[in-house]
């Protein structure tokens, strides 16, 4: 009989992480598996990966119900006071990564819409990526990888001149452009994270200017900029630029 109601409480968290609904479906699943029907939960997303540690069980006041699923798995987060950095952090160490989470959503019935986003976090991790990351401040870079097609156009309309360009030219101006964007617009600290003089900096993103026929001091034109660098991170078969040389 426990093994039948183990069995009910599963299909009741699948039922609720497709999206499915019914009459008090929530407050049953929270019944039969000793959860909160209302509460602070998130999802984590991770690819099954060979080789992987084993699932990271309760920690830190959280509670997690893993699920697998044919190239995932999915855990279902009741956070406690914790928040999902908490969890990246629990998964981080826990296995490599990537993998993705979700923001805090509000009771059991929320569970479809935190698997949704925490499969987009994942989506902007990459081929290859190795870190477990949280959806918060990485919307845009989910809103690029999740429309492939379009973000490849962007990135070949917006930095489709700089494929002419020497493939370590190419790297340089786009990290260059990338490290003045977590600089926050500052010439100064991005020539101090470049091992550079600012003014080479400033010259950079000249010519970055120059080939992208777009202003990184036109708001609408450097919002193209931000959304194109993600697509040439994360489109496959687009050349990532790497190295910052001089």
């Amino acid at each position: 009989m426990r093994q039948r109601g183990d069995e009910r409480g599963w299909a009741l968290l699948d039922a609720l992480l497709d999206d499915e609904t019914g009459h008090d479906l929530a407050a049953l699943a929270g019944a039969v598996l000793g959860l909160p029907e209302r509460g602070r939960y998130a999802v984590a997303v991770v690819p099954v990966r060979e080789g992987a540690r084993d699932r990271p069980g309760d920690a830190h006041g959280m509670r997690l119900l893993w699920r697998s699923r044919p190239e995932r798995e999915i855990a279902v987060v009741a956070l406690g006071e914790a928040d999902p950095a908490a969890v990246a952090a629990l998964l981080s160490d826990g296995r490599p990564g990537p993998g993705g989470v979700s923001p805090v959503v509000d009771g059991l019935s929320a569970l479809g819409t935190a698997r949704r986003l925490a499969d987009a976090a994942l989506l902007t991790c990459g081929m290859g990526g190795e870190r477990v990351v949280c959806l918060d401040g990485r919307v845009p870079a989910a809103l690029v990888a999740g429309q492939p097609a379009l973000s490849a156009y962007l990135a070949t309309d917006v930095f489709g001149a700089l494929l002419a360009r020497d493939p370590a030219d190419r790297a340089l101006l786009v990290s260059t452009l990338d490290a003045w964007l977590e600089c926050d617009g500052s010439a100064g600290r991005t020539a101090v994270r470049l091992c550079c003089h600012r003014n080479t900096v400033l010259n950079r993103l000249r010519r970055l200017e120059a080939l992208t026929s777009r202003s990184l001091s036109r708001p609408r034109e450097m919002v193209e900029l931000m959304l194109a660098l993600d697509a040439v991170r994360l489109v496959p078969g687009f050349p990532t630029p790497s190295g910052d040389g001089d």
